[in-house]
């Protein structure tokens, strides 16, 4: 009987294939530094496995860098600042 192994997990990439990207395809000119690629793993920007670099240094989820490139353009509105939900079943009279 032959079984399937299966994994699902999101797609993560390290800092340095982010730095090339960025200089690649000219996302940002100039490129931005190392240590600013840090301060957003750090403080949030980039979605990363954990919440400090791994044995293999950061790695951030492929879907977090790409929304952050979509933002940049505008194309995805920025997050909306925390405030109160509405209720749940309340209606508007």
């Amino acid at each position: 009987m032959k079984q399937t192994l299966d994994i699902t997990s999101r797609p993560k990439m390290r800092l340095g294939e982010i730095e090339r990207l960025i200089r690649r395809k000219r996302i940002v000119v100039p490129p931005l530094s190392r240590s600013t690629l840090l301060r957003m793993c750090e403080d949030g920007t980039f979605e990363t496995a954990g919440d400090s670099p791994t044995k293999f240094g950061w790695l951030v989820f492929e879907d977090s860098f790409l929304k952050w490139v979509r933002e940049l353009d505008g194309c995805e509105p920025p997050p909306k600042p925390a405030g109160r939900a509405p209720r749940s079943g309340a209606r508007n009279k």
